[in-house]
């Protein structure tokens, strides 16, 4: 979200880069993931699009355009970019205009009938200076400024990648709330038919059949918790709706987004190699930037105990009628130069190397954390993948099975032969593990979502 403009001034103050430290940690990736045997090159860019919904594609693509906080953070480097700049401008020469008048009276003591002499003077001048940069330090200081920019850079590509990937959990718990509430919806019904049914029974005293009033009331007791568990999935229903729409900068009015339901899991992504994520994750390119600007920073310090140049000269004229002030007849020109240095400065200049080395160690262990995160963020994503899969299957046969016991308890309650609490419990199992399916999957979907971030894979919507 730079604009070119800025780039454009940047490009023209001979911005330098400092030159990248990322081998301060490379040499700890390991050679492949320890949690798979996948050590494919590349990252899938375009995992928003594979989820195949064109509403979640054009919800982010708002989200880009109107989340307040993705334009705070597209301003903060706009800012970091002009610091660059004005960084940058330091090592070039100032010139200054001016234009000077004065008029000036003298009273002479003891004249008789008093006296004095009226002055006037006038002139122009042309100011340039120019403080030479012999040792590097201001440019030091500007590479420093270039790297904060750099790295504000990709913590806005990190703050979109991280919004895509909130939206679409937050579209997915939607598409879940959604299979939650017809299950409930379902459930409910399976209930109050199942009470209507004993409560038959219990009116005509037909109890060896399952009429009795405990049993009635346990299957009150099912009804009443169905309609809670609807009620439960509703609200989450309109929170979630709401939050989507904060997400992208509307409203939060609980607009109706979607009915539908969860969308099937899209294809495994490439792992990559775990070197490969040194140069693809926004947030460790950050903490590298910031890592190499502190080293700039350092020798800023170091060098500021060496003299310091400045060249001077002026151009322009004086004279005493404001007539003749452009006249160069009247011109008055001077140059020279000042070399100063710093003798006592009471340990400010030691004092301040000491503090910017430290904040050097700083930023190298903060890019050390950062990538040991990414690392353990990549495993924990590529385990959960696996033993999530698990669950799926598991709890998919599971709730086969239930909805296949249900039935048959149903049948056998039907013919007068199966017990009243068999059917209530195999309805309960049919009811709890098609919930727990649902969730899986949904919880499958996040999981997907977070091992595309811990990849540092981009998002593209068309």
């Amino acid at each position: 979200m730079l604009s070119a403009g800025v780039l454009v001034l940047l490009s023209g103050c001979a911005v330098k880069s400092p030159e990248s430290r990322m081998a301060a940690v490379a040499t700890g990736a390991p050679g492949r993931w320890a949690a798979t045997p996948q050590g494919r090159a590349g990252v899938d860019r375009d995992w928003i699009g594979r989820f195949g919904d064109s509403r979640l594609k054009g919800l982010v693509n708002e989200a880009m355009q109107n989340n307040r906080d993705l334009q705070a953070s597209a301003e903060r480097v706009n800012r970091a970019a002009t610091a660059a700049k004005i960084s940058g401008s330091a090592i070039r020469p100032k010139a200054g205009a001016g234009l000077t008048g004065s008029k000036e009276e003298q009273k002479f003591v003891g004249f008789p009938f008093g006296g004095g002499a009226l002055t006037e003077r006038y002139g122009t001048s042309l100011d340039v200076s120019w403080e030479v940069d012999l040792w590097g330090r201001v440019r030091a200081g500007q590479a420093a400024d270039v790297a904060e920019w750099q790295a504000q850079g990709f913590e806005l590509k990190a703050a979109q990648t991280s919004l895509a990937a909130q939206i679409a959990k937050a579209w997915f718990a939607l598409g879940e709330t959604n299979e939650q509430i017809e299950l409930a919806e379902g459930a409910l019904k399976i209930r109050q038919n199942t009470a209507e049914a004993i409560g038959d029974r219990f009116e005509r005293a037909l109890e060896r059949e399952g009429g009795t009033a405990s049993k009635y009331r346990l299957s009150q007791v099912d009804v009443a918790s169905a309609k809670a568990t609807l009620a439960q999935w509703q609200g989450e229903r309109e929170a979630v709706l709401r939050q989507i729409e904060l997400l992208v900068g509307r409203y939060p009015a609980g607009t109706d987004l979607s009915r539908s339901g969860l969308p099937s899991l899209p294809g495994y992504p490439p792992a990559g190699l775990p070197s490969e994520l040194l140069l693809r994750r926004p947030d460790i390119l950050a903490a590298e930037r910031r890592f190499a600007g502190s080293g700039k920073r350092v020798r800023e310090a170091e060098l500021a105990v060496f003299p310091s140049l400045t060249l001077n000269g002026s151009l322009g004229t004086t004279t005493t009628s404001l007539k003749e002030v452009l006249d160069s007849g009247f011109g008055v020109w001077s140059y020279g130069g000042t070399v100063s240095q710093s003798i006592l400065t009471g340990g400010r200049l030691r004092a301040e190397q000491k503090g910017r080395e430290a904040d050097e160690r700083a930023a190298l262990a903060k890019l050390q954390q950062t990538v040991l995160t990414a690392f353990g963020e990549v495993e924990q994503s590529l385990v959960a993948e696996r033993y999530l899969a698990r669950r799926v299957e598991a709890s998919s046969e599971a709730a086969t099975l239930a909805a296949e016991a249900a039935a048959s308890a149903a049948e056998d309650y039907a013919g007068g032969t199966g017990d009243v609490l068999t059917l209530l419990a195999a309805q309960d199992r049919k009811i709890s593990s098609a919930s727990q399916l649902v969730t899986l999957r949904r919880l499958r979907l996040d999981n997907r979502i977070n091992l595309h971030l811990a990849l540092g894979g981009d998002f593209k919507v068309r």
